[in-house]
């Protein structure tokens, strides 16, 4: 904190000359002597540089002229200073007084204005200074009795008033806190008239020392700051940005257009200068559109006040934003060229002067600057409307509530509103991420914008802004674009995420020419799973960005409550007995408020644990702190202090150490927080710009360059690409016929966006068709026009007067497809024949050149067509899609006499046709419904290792979308991805629980997930808001199971085990353990609840133990002359009389069945058919579903056996899947979903009868 002397007037008062500010006091922490610091605690590790509170020694000058305020220091009486870092004491009080320093004739208002400080790393720290004015008495100002100068004047008193200034410096922009704080103190100065006020100023920096920064989340801090309450918010998460100020600020100043026109020039990044007569105003709007750019970030020189003697910065070449007071504008606009001039008290936007004519403004995007201004327009900016129906009150703190209230909620409206902009503006730069590659194809993105809005695109994609947002969609982090995003997402853009198909404009689109959410897919308000056969998926979803139709209706933000925290009292005079006291009131008001609140409120009782961590660690109680921020693994692992963590553990006395590490719980916390020190320092962060290659390419790198590209990812098809284009060649690739395939792709897509169907077509075709490839006009036996393909058919766009449809084939009623010749004259012409099932006359097309593309493009969709209905995926459609594509691609590069050979070589589903049959199972096609691919968009399927169904919830305060079943399903490395099971679209794209492998999930109760780990972690997601936000660290090795005991249908306690042989009892509301038991094993794999009874997998044996006591009742080993393995999986399957327990075991085929109450009699066994091991198991109705592991012709292949409980044999015998089926799980008892491992990595949904 600075005390200064000095005036914000415009103009010299006469008679009374222009003075130079001085600084007259600095306060820093800590406020109490060296000798207290050492008492207190020794928490001081963490603060290397000490600092204390000291006031400027003065001597009294010996001034020559008034025009001189500054007075020399004697160097004998100056202790040395401290001054805090990136704080420049020669500048700041210019900036306090940045109008400059004059002497008033009479008393003016207190004023308060803002400041900012960006040191080089770009860290920011903030200022609130209150100028105020007292009178100077006798001749002189004196300031601890002491005369600081005196008039040279002819010795009569000068009838004037003295200005002064107090800075606050503050980490964090609490504008209004400090403002209010400011304003208490300006009143409890205004007694004292001898300017002796040091002690109170030095008290009041001590008071605010001494309040802590509130932690992210729904807690705010209250402190009594008399005459007011002061209120310290927090951030709304640990991304979001703290908001102290009023949003609305700007939307008063300007017009909606204009805001735009301001965001447009941050955004890319000009040379601003906002000027305003009012310096407060400056600093606020400035902060307010950094705000409204959340979560890009402004990457350049932000100086919101330029004092007079400043000037020169707006001189600089670089991109920049500053304030300068309205008496500068001419200067300013005459000296500087390629300004931006905003004037906030006019809302003019103007141009400095310029070299050459003046530059434009680019345009924000148009549909997304109509939302935005349809939006902005619906807000309620005036306070003054919202009192007309309110009583007046008479107590000030109730009116302060109540101004705070409304302006909360409006501020939550403008920012929403903005960052919907934001996600408007940017939506579909993912569509251009490569996210292996790290690569953004901008010139693609450039192509898919509309023409008006590209040149905003072209200087926005320039801007070290944007490369850190792309950096950010790289590292898929999720913040407030990345959730906004999600939520908002349209059902055709979830089925692009699992339909990776090459951008075609749907029939939809080309006739209404403007996306329109009310033509997507109905999303179903569902409780329970739908019937599958009534889902129509579309089997082409596609995309075309510059049609989306957005949103324009009023913003509606669900309502937070937020919870305020009063902070105990501060007592004085400041010596250690005080701040100790006021440590220990605000540890016990802590405890109480942790004590008092139920378990099931997390939120706030992680906000308490960790004001409690603090307040401990200033105590200097290490490990209780620690104990506290553990705590947040348990309520909200969002706010965990990793560097203030690792701060305490570096510095950590060894005593204190050693007794961290005697306690598992810290040994594990401190081992977790160091090995993510590790992590961060490998996290890759660049970004490439896609280019042509410039040097020949072997496989490898041919892989690596398509990918980037974003033609297609799968390898297995780059690979049959690499064989096509390097036919009659050695083994790689130049960069010209790279660069010829890439174009023509290129324009071929682009093309395809051309295509405008006539009405009388478009009736005939469905909604979400695209026509992916048109022949040249040719001669048919329907008459003369073009053969275009989709998706599902082929048809004759007929030429002539007006032109017409003719159907020629859909795909699945294709019987035979023949390439030959027919005879004109004395020419051969080449001719396309189709036989179709449902028409007796054969189509005939005399395609000449095109003829043998056509003939591989045909038969390679007849051929994807059928194995998409036999397999129910019609991701084989897409798939289809692409090689044709693909095909013609190479064909349209290579130009050479093999190129239709090198094009058969992506014939991938024709070959298959022939060479192996096709033909799946009766049982197998009756039974299954469909199938899903979790690994959509990667380069390779992932294996599936653990699936679960959760049943829809209706909750009002959610998305309809949220209240949706959905389909959980683990992959490898701690991923997770969420399907919407009443569409199967892909809700979330990727959850990363840790690293390691999952190993199993469960729903513990309708708004908590618990996922298992090898890592030893049990991570906890909440469904509404699809996070993971805790996690329990009790296990010491992997989880291996969870299981919910419930009570009259509700969940009461939760089981986890883990392979060490470590059983826990969870209470699922307080997340606190509630029993521990060891078992005498070492290889513990899972683990079933019957009857109050666990049954625990050991491997070697089952062992049966009483689930409230711990107590082992029995121990079940086998002892099967056959079997020397130890047991895989079992399942526990109650009977009327008896209950039966299911078993299998490692490397055998055979299933064991014994009766639990007779365990010395011989099992009953069940052999399963061509079957290698059985790998997993579910009880479904009176059935138990078994998943195993085969082999047909040589290769590993997934079987599904369905054995009736009652007669004990095998009803079906499912045949879904080209791998092992890893993953069972049922939904509701009337579906079965499997996964398999990583040759297929899909997941089947199979019908129960």
């Amino acid at each position: 904190m600075f005390w200064l002397r000095g005036d914000q007037k415009k103009e010299k008062p006469k008679n009374l000359p222009p003075l130079d500010p001085e600084v007259l006091s600095v306060f820093v922490p800590p406020f109490i002597s060296k000798d207290d610091i050492q008492v207190i605690n020794t928490s001081s590790n963490l603060n290397k540089s000490k600092r204390r509170s000291f006031r400027k020694k003065k001597e009294r000058p010996k001034i020559e002229n008034v025009k001189s305020l500054h007075g020399d220091q004697k160097a004998a009486d100056t202790e040395e200073i401290t001054v805090p870092k990136d704080i420049d004491l020669i500048g700041l009080p210019q900036l306090c007084f940045p109008g400059g320093l004059y002497l008033a004739s009479e008393s003016k208002e207190d004023h308060i204005h803002f400041l900012v400080f960006t040191d080089v790393c770009g860290n920011r720290t903030y200022g609130v200074v209150a100028q105020y004015y007292q009178p100077m008495q006798d001749g002189c100002i004196s300031s601890n009795g002491q005369d600081q100068w005196e008039s040279v004047q002819t010795g009569k008193t000068l009838g004037c008033f003295v200005p002064f200034a107090i800075c606050v410096i503050s980490r964090y922009p609490y504008f209004n806190a400090l403002k209010d704080c400011l304003s208490c103190l300006l009143v409890q100065l205004r007694p004292f008239k001898n300017f002796d006020v040091d002690e109170h100023i030095k008290e009041f920096a001590a008071k605010l020392f001494l309040i802590p920064s509130p932690p992210p989340g729904p807690l705010h801090l209250v402190f009594n700051m008399k005459p007011l309450q002061i209120i310290i918010p927090s951030r709304e998460d640990p991304d979001s940005p703290i908001i102290d100020l009023d949003l609305h600020l700007p939307l008063l100043c300007f017009k909606p257009e204009q805001v735009l026109q301001i965001m447009t020039c941050i955004l890319t990044e000009q040379r601003i200068v906002f000027f305003s007569s009012d310096w407060a105003l400056l600093t606020l709007v400035a902060e307010c559109f950094m705000l409204y750019l959340h979560p890009l970030q402004w990457q350049h020189t932000f100086v919101p006040i330029l004092s007079r003697q400043m000037l020169d910065f707006v001189m600089a070449p670089t991109s920049f934003l500053m304030g300068c007071h309205t008496d500068h504008f001419e200067e300013v606009s005459m000296e500087a060229e390629d300004l931006i001039l905003i004037n906030i008290d006019n809302g003019d936007i103007t141009h400095s002067k310029t070299p050459e004519e003046e530059p434009e403004i680019p345009d924000v995007p148009a549909q997304a600057a109509e939302t935005f201004i349809k939006r902005v327009e619906s807000l309620q900016l005036h306070y003054d409307l919202e009192l007309c129906h309110l009583g007046a009150s008479t107590d000030l703190g109730e009116l302060q509530m109540r101004r705070r209230a409304w302006q909360q909620k409006l501020n939550s409206e403008v920012q929403q509103t903005a960052l919907q902009l934001i996600v408007n503006i940017f939506r579909e730069v993912k569509d251009h991420l490569n996210y292996e590659h790290r690569v953004f194809n901008s010139e693609e993105f450039l192509k898919t914008r509309a023409m008006g809005d590209q040149p905003f695109y072209k200087k926005v994609l320039e801007t070290y802004m944007f490369h850190s947002f792309l950096k950010a969609r790289l590292n898929r982090k999720m913040d407030a674009f990345a959730r906004l995003e999600l939520s908002t997402q349209s059902e055709e853009d979830r089925l692009n995420v699992m339909f990776n198909s090459p951008r075609r404009l749907t029939v939809e689109k080309m006739a209404s020419k403007r996306f329109n959410p009310q033509y997507v897919i109905s999303r179903r308000m569902v409780i329970s799973m739908p019937n599958l056969q009534d889902i129509q998926l579309p089997e082409g979803p596609t995309r075309i960005s510059s049609l989306r139709r957005l949103e324009t209706g009023p913003v509606k933000m669900p309502s937070k409550s937020v919870t305020t925290f009063k902070i105990p009292e501060i007592h004085f005079p400041l010596v250690c007995q005080c701040v100790q006291s006021y440590y220990a009131d605000f540890f016990n008001h802590l405890s109480k408020a942790i004590n008092t609140l139920p378990p099931d409120n997390s939120a706030l009782l992680a906000r308490y644990f960790y004001l409690r961590g603090l307040i401990s660690l200033m105590q200097g109680k290490l490990l209780n702190a620690l104990s506290d921020f553990q705590n947040l693994d348990k309520t909200d692992l969002r706010i965990f202090p990793t560097d203030l963590v690792r701060k305490i553990v570096e510095t950590m006395p060894p005593s204190e150490r050693s007794q961290a590490d005697r306690k598992p719980e810290l040994k594990k916390l401190i081992s977790r927080v160091m090995e993510k020190q590790r992590e961060i320092m490998k996290i890759d962060d660049h970004v490439k710009k896609f280019e042509l290659p410039k040097t020949h390419m072997q496989l490898e790198d041919f892989v690596k360059r398509i990918q980037e590209s974003g033609i297609v990812k799968d390898i297995d098809t780059i690979h049959r690409l690499f064989d096509a284009l390097t036919v009659g060649h050695q083994k790689q690739i130049d960069p010209e016929t790279f660069r010829d395939f890439y174009n023509y792709w290129k324009e071929t897509e682009a093309e395809a966006q051309e295509v405008n169907l006539p009405p009388t077509v478009i009736e005939h075709l469905d909604k979400n068709e695209c026509v992916y490839k048109l022949s040249c006009s040719v001669k048919t036996n329907y008459g003369v026009g073009k053969i275009a393909l989709t998706q599902k058919r082929l048809f004759l766009l007929t030429e002539g007067g007006r032109p017409g449809y003719v159907q020629i084939a859909a795909f699945r009623d294709i019987e035979d497809v023949k390439s030959t010749t027919v005879a004109f004259l004395v020419l051969r012409i080449p001719t396309l024949r189709i036989k179709t099932i449902s028409k007796k006359e054969v189509f005939e097309a005399n395609l000449k050149t095109e003829c043998d593309l056509w003939y591989l493009i045909v038969k390679e969709m007849w051929a994807g067509k059928k194995m998409a209905d036999d397999h129910k995926d019609p991701q084989y459609i897409q798939q289809a899609l692409t090689n044709i594509l693909l095909m013609d691609a190479v064909v349209g590069a290579l130009q050479s006499s093999k190129t239709i050979y090198a094009a058969s070589k992506l014939s991938y589903f024709d070959r298959m046709k022939n060479e192996v049959p096709m033909m799946v199972p009766k049982t197998t096609s009756e039974t299954l419904k469909h199938k899903i691919n979790p690994s959509a968009g990667e380069m390779f399927p992932q294996a599936i290792d653990v699936l679960l169904y959760t049943p829809g919830q209706l909750d009002p305060s959610e998305r309809p979308v949220s209240a949706h079943p959905k389909l959980w399903c683990a992959l490898n490395e701690g991923k997770v991805v969420v399907f919407d099971a009443s569409t199967w679209s892909i809700q979330q794209h990727c959850f990363k629980m840790g690293s390691s492998k999952l190993t199993c999930m469960v729903m513990v109760e309708q708004s908590q997930v618990w996922i298992g780990s090898q890592d030893s972690f049990i991570y906890i997601i909440n469904t509404h808001s699809m996070s993971c936000n805790k996690q329990l660290n009790d296990h010491r090795s992997d989880v291996t199971d969870i299981i919910v005991e419930k009570k009259n249908g509700i969940p009461s306690e939760a089981y986890s085990c883990s392979s060490d042989g470590t059983v826990i009892a969870w209470n699922i509301s307080s997340l606190k353990v509630n029993r521990a038991f060891q078992l005498p094993c070492q290889n513990l794999t899972s683990v079933k609840l019957h009857n109050d009874l666990l049954w625990c997998c050991t491997g070697s044996c089952i062992l049966v133990v009483s689930a409230h006591e711990f107590r082992l009742q029995m121990k079940i080993e086998h002892n099967l002359k056959d079997v020397c393995s130890c047991v895989l999986c079992f399942q526990l399957f109650p009977e009327v009389l008896n209950l039966n327990l299911w078993a299998s075991y490692s490397g055998s085929s055979d299933l064991y069945i014994w009766n639990t109450r007779d365990l010395a009699s011989t099992p009953q066994m069940i052999h399963l058919q061509d079957c290698s091991e059985i790998t997993c198991m579910i009880k479904v109705k009176n059935q138990m579903w078994i998943g195993s592991r085969g082999r047909s012709q040589g290769k590993i292949k997934g079987k599904i056996y369905v054995v009736s409980a009652e007669k004990k044999t095998v009803e079906k015998e499912l045949v879904g899947h080209a791998d092992t089926v890893k993953a069972l799980c049922s939904a509701e008892d009337r579906y079965v979903l499997s996964g398999s491992g990583k040759e297929e990595g899909k997941i089947a949904i199979w019908k129960v009868e």
